[in-house]
């Protein structure tokens, strides 16, 4: 084999890591070379008296000393017959990397400046005159071996369309798919949904299918697990949090729009959407779930990987990293969904596409929704305020949640109405009998009008006034209520008559004076109440 010839760029290279306090060894495994090697370079640096953390050297003057030091070595620059042909255009290639790819920049000098190298030589050529410069962050970084047990990598991807059977319904189907990032061995869940709830679910049904809990997580900046992506200080979604703090992990969201930072997780989900998911039928979302976890028990975890030197997953798994997971919970997590809505003006709140009441006192407000399978529970300032059975869809409504005046037409039911109009009499039994026989619910209104009557005035009075109403022929909350504001509900009473005496009591006048029977009954009162006076004064005259 030919010995690998050492430039200038390489020792500059060498020079540089030990500068930084870097050890031979260090040296040696991060840029391929013997340690031998290594020392020989930096012995001439430790004689010129050069001390590593120093004062700052750059990589040009590192280059100066390299070729004076070790003037045998062999420069690329001098070696490339295409190095003058491009250098010409450096003043032209400079500014154009800070804007463009090292691709477009060398387009531009060709089909512009006239620049007759190739691309390779080009490339060449700005790694070594530009070492600092653009796409240093496209460097695919080699990663070091992780820990048994240390990290599980996440992410949720599209596997595609499916007929529900059931429902004829096309539905789409996600994969939530969890990769422990030492033995590469996976657990596959496909969902319908991508909500905080189904994330918890999914989370607690792979630490189940694992045995155990790796110590950190690496997610996806998805909301349903980070409500805030940031380099430094994430901000963990609350369901989040309270799941991984049961479990005793970390949650270590990756960068935003970096997939490489999950790499682990991300490159098998083309193997995960090919081997798995096309070509099969499914009857159920369960059965599907079922196939899935036997897919990835029978299938993935026997695959020869090629990142663990053709072992399998599985294999590696039961071995190595099972025994070193932290254990599960005593308790099951309940997985939970936590979001804030705001109080609308008719007392609900929406959580998950349903509504839910609450206290109308809080319209307006913003409250802490809790969710898990079973309930809702409503908090405000970590107080419990109100709870629900948890409803697919539609609304959960309690009335008492209401303010008393607003409820008095669904409380006030037409059974209701019935009874309290037998209370005020039989003319009001009459009117809501008689408005209650058509149209119950469009003229309950109107009903609970006429009753509600009864608190300004006497039932006596609106009874009469019911009458009336009758009388005339329309019995109308307008009509009764106008009769009651005039006072006339009685002015179609016939006058009172004076009660005439029973036919077996003639009086002291009558008794004794017959020819009085032939008297009108107004002069026979008169008569009588003359005598009656004439036989008190003689009683009187007796006693003095």
């Amino acid at each position: 084999m030919a010995r690998r010839s050492v430039e200038v760029i390489d020792v500059v290279e060498i020079l540089q890591h030990w500068y930084a306090r870097r050890s031979k060894s260090q040296i040696a495994v991060s840029i391929g070379a013997d340690r031998g090697t290594v020392a020989k370079y930096v012995a001439k640096a430790v004689a010129a008296g050069i001390v590593p953390g120093g004062g700052p050297i750059g990589r040009d003057e590192w280059a100066v000393r390299v070729r004076e030091w070790f003037p045998e070595l062999v420069d690329a620059k001098a070696r490339s017959l295409t190095y003058p042909d491009i250098n010409r255009l450096r003043d032209v290639i400079k500014p154009m990397l800070d804007e463009v790819t090292v691709s477009t920049a060398f387009q531009r000098c060709r089909d512009e400046h006239g620049l007759t190298a190739g691309v390779t030589a080009f490339r060449e050529y700005v790694r070594l005159e530009f070492p600092s410069g653009p796409k240093a962050e496209s460097v695919t970084l080699w990663r070091l071996p992780v820990p048994p047990g240390s990290e599980a990598q996440i992410d949720y991807g599209f596997l595609g369309s499916w007929l529900d059977p059931a429902t004829e319904r096309l539905r789409r189907v996600w994969a939530f798919v969890m990769v422990l990032a030492c033995s590469r061995h996976m657990f596959v869940r496909p969902v319908f949904s991508l909500n905080a709830l189904s994330w918890a679910e999914t989370h607690v049904a792979a630490f189940e299918f694992f045995g155990g809990v790796p110590a950190r997580l690496v997610p996806d900046n998805l909301r349903t697990g980070v409500d805030r992506p940031d380099l430094y200080d994430p901000k963990i979604n609350r369901s989040y949090a309270e799941l991984a703090e049961h479990h005793g992990c970390l949650v270590d969201p990756a960068r935003a729009f970096k997939p490489k930072d999950k790499a682990r997780v991300e490159r098998p989900m083309p193997y995960v959407r090919d081997s798995f998911w096309r070509g099969r039928n499914w009857g159920s979302l369960s059965e599907m779930q079922t196939a899935a976890v036997e897919w990835c028990t029978s299938v993935a975890g026997r695959r020869a990987h090629r990142s663990l030197d053709g072992a399998a997953p599985g294999v590696v798994f039961e071995t190595v990293e099972r025994p070193v997971l932290r254990p599960l919970a005593h308790l099951r997590f309940e997985a939970v969904a936590w979001s804030r809505p705001k109080v609308a003006p008719d007392c609900h709140i929406q959580v998950s596409g349903c509504l839910y009441s609450v206290p109308w006192r809080l319209i307006g407000t913003n409250v802490d929704a809790r969710l898990s399978a079973r309930r809702l529970e409503v908090f405000v300032d970590a107080e419990l305020v109100k709870t629900h059975a948890r409803v697919e869809r539609g609304r959960a409504t309690d009335m008492a949640d209401y303010p008393p005046e607003k409820i008095a037409f669904f409380q006030r039911t037409p059974t209701w109405c019935r009874r309290r109009a037998v209370e005020h009499g039989p003319n009001v039994t009459a009117v809501v009998d008689e408005l209650l026989a058509v149209n119950v619910l469009h003229r309950l209104r109107a009903v609970q009008g006429i009753l509600a009557l009864a608190d300004k005035h006497t039932p006596a009075r609106l009874d009469a006034a019911c009458r009336r109403a009758l009388t005339v022929g329309d019995p109308s909350y307008r009509t009764i209520r106008g009769i009651l504001t005039a006072g006339t509900e009685n002015v179609d009473q016939p006058a009172p008559v004076a009660p005439s005496a029973p036919a077996h009591l003639h009086g002291p006048a009558r008794l004794f004076n017959p020819d009085l029977s032939g008297q009108t009954a107004r002069e026979q009162i008169i008569s009588e109440h003359t005598v009656s006076e004439h036989m008190n004064e003689s009683s009187e005259g007796q006693v003095a």
